[in-house]
């Protein structure tokens, strides 16, 4: 699988600007992607402030990311805010080139920023089924929950999207590589770059790990359109040889 990661600063609050400015960065591929991965709240920044910025999944960001998928033949995926039944939502959408959508609402919310304040968390656990991959959606902060994310499902690829400041770029590396390892998964991780309304200022590190912890793609700190093919096979072949799924714990989550 071909993935084109896109790594970029935000505009604050301003839908229209930040389609167009990923929009002009997803023209910049010049070959053809199965996936394009965008940051966490691509399309307003990190805002504690729903009311102003959410959009129904009927609304111009959806349609948007379904109108590049279907022109780029590729899958599209980060997270906006949504509004639903009175409730905000920090969600992350998979919009299939068909035009059909699966999407996660992030279950674990940034209590530091008051991130559970402003929104609903989510309460499942999400597995979408493409090309033949199994990709396991997170968000940001449920980085830091491996629990969560024990891979139970056999799943291929994990893929979390973020606005992880440059303070705790230390953490983001780390446990990504952590994730891939423990999981035998590849992992990819997406995240934004430049200063914030808060003068937060985040330097990326988007970056891809095999399942072994290896780079793929190192982490990088510039605005950019970073693509890496992933060999399902090879992880697979890899699997079967070590086999540490096998002994891995059994538990139950309740939520």
């Amino acid at each position: 699988m071909k993935i084109a990661l896109i790594q970029s600063d935000l505009n604050w609050e301003n839908a229209s600007a930040n389609r167009s400015n990923f929009e002009s960065k997803i023209n910049q591929v010049d070959s053809e992607v199965n996936l394009i991965v965008l940051p966490e709240m691509f399309s307003t920044g990190f805002t504690m402030n729903p009311s102003a910025v959410a959009e129904t999944m009927e609304g111009e960001t959806v349609s948007w990311m379904k109108a590049v998928s279907k022109q780029k033949n590729s899958a599209v995926t980060g997270s906006v805010v949504i509004t639903e039944n009175g409730k905000y939502f920090n969600r992350m959408l998979f919009v299939f080139p068909s035009g059909d959508i699966q999407h996660y609402d992030k279950r674990h919310l940034f209590s530091l920023a008051g991130e559970d304040k402003f929104y609903t968390a989510g309460n499942q656990k999400v597995i979408v089924e493409y090309l033949g991959w199994k990709i396991c959606l997170q968000v940001c902060y449920d980085l830091r929950f491996p629990v969560f994310v024990r891979n139970v499902e056999n799943y291929d690829l994990l893929l979390y999207v973020a606005n992880w400041p440059k303070v705790r770029t230390n953490a983001w590396d780390a446990l990504l590589k952590a994730r891939a390892i423990e999981n035998l998964s590849y992992v990819a991780g997406v995240n934004r770059v430049g200063l914030d309304a808060h003068d937060y200022e985040h330097t990326g590190h988007s970056q891809v790990v095999d399942f072994l912890g290896n780079y793929i793609l190192e982490p990088q700190e510039t605005e950019g359109v970073f693509v890496v093919d992933l060999d399902r096979n090879e992880m697979l072949e890899t699997r079967k040889k070590l086999d540490f799924l096998s002994d891995k714990d059994v538990f139950e989550i309740k939520i």
